[in-house]
């Protein structure tokens, strides 16, 4: 399968006329599947984003995959699902589709016809293909947006100009949760999911199951629980954290193994995410805990007990143990004691 037009390149512009004859799709929209082409051509407009509080583009900082842009689905106005344009994104690898991504340029000379740059060929992240974020619609009311993260294939074109500017300042949003907001996927999605047994699939699904069930703990609990948005000043990436209970205070990270480097890096999620907080906390302790799909060693353990974060994991039986304080420092056959604190049940669930 080619990954780019034969008549063009990345960097080229062109008409949207010019790209339904090679790649098909429909005369308006932001996102035009094509069944014929096997392609879903992505159009993105920067300035007209702005002025609902979001923006497509690159993110500055390539991690260890390399380069990532990140495009918002569509929908103008209350929560964005996965219907329509949305659904054919996430749907793309399923459908053995190519993303092609445009951004608007210009005007072709002599004429109000729109034209577009080629930026290149792309597919969805496969550790994490999309992120949940707040923006304001064309009714001027919050709602959440679908952020996709596209990984190119091939030749790209990156410019300056299409790169996500840093935050001004410093701000944190709690998201309350809301019980209706649970993103429902295609079923051809879940289902192709549920069969890929790779190391990055299985760890995002432990990832998802670990919040979806401490969540329904929190919610018979009866707490105040949700997400929140941190956009740091001078960095373009908006740092987010999965669940935060603002009843108890308590910020928590997912891991989705146990393996050293998973949980290494959800404690290191743990510490970015938890110095941005003083502004919802008011100067309440903060408590960081981190849940994980079984029992960590010993080693990470005594490394969380050094950072003064908590351990939630899934035992045998299934169930959410906590453990806390001394009994994160096994005695020398590395089997945890039973629980030392007041108001925490062995098990959560």
């Amino acid at each position: 399968m080619t990954t780019f037009p034969s008549s063009f390149q990345p960097g080229d512009i062109r008409t949207r006329a010019d790209i339904r004859k090679e790649l098909g799709g429909s005369p308006q929209g932001g996102i035009t599947p094509s069944v014929e082409k096997k392609t879903v051509v992505l159009y993105s407009d920067i300035g007209s984003g702005e002025q609902y509080g979001y923006r497509d583009g690159w993110l500055r900082e390539e991690d260890r995959f390399g380069p990532v842009f990140e495009y918002t689905g569509a929908g103008p106005r209350d929560d964005q699902a996965f219907v329509g344009g949305n659904a054919s994104i996430l749907r793309h690898a399923v459908e053995g589709r190519i993303l092609h991504l445009f951004i608007a340029y210009g005007k072709a000379p002599g004429s109000d016809t729109k034209t577009h740059r080629y930026i290149g060929a792309f597919e969805l992240d496969e550790t994490k293909p999309y992120t949940v974020r707040q923006a304001r619609g064309q009714d001027k009311k919050k709602r959440d947006v679908i952020v996709f993260r596209l990984r190119p294939i091939g030749a790209l074109f990156r410019s300056e100009a299409d790169t996500i500017p840093p935050a001004k300042k410093t701000k944190v949003s709690f998201i309350p949760y809301r019980r209706r907001m649970r993103l429902e996927e295609p079923k051809e999605v879940r289902d192709a999911r549920q069969r890929d047994m790779s190391a990055a699939t299985v760890a995002a699904r432990n990832q998802e199951d670990l919040i979806a069930d401490y969540e329904e703990i929190l919610s018979q609990r009866q707490h105040n629980f949700g997400r929140l948005e941190v956009q740091v000043r001078d960095i373009e990436e908006t740092l987010q954290a999965s669940l935060y209970d603002e009843s108890a205070h308590t910020l928590y990270e997912p891991a989705g193994s146990t393996s050293r480097q998973a949980l290494k890096d959800a404690l290191m999620q743990l510490m970015d995410v938890s110095r941005h907080l003083n502004s919802i906390e008011n100067g309440i302790p903060l408590r960081c805990m981190l849940l994980a799909p079984g029992l960590p060693g010993e080693d990470i353990r005594q490394l969380l007990t050094l950072h003064d974060v908590g351990i939630i994991y899934r035992d045998e039986s299934g169930n959410l143990t906590e453990l806390q304080g001394s009994d994160q420092n096994p005695p020398s056959d590395g089997t945890p004691r039973g629980m030392s604190c007041l108001n925490c049940p062995a098990r959560l669930n």
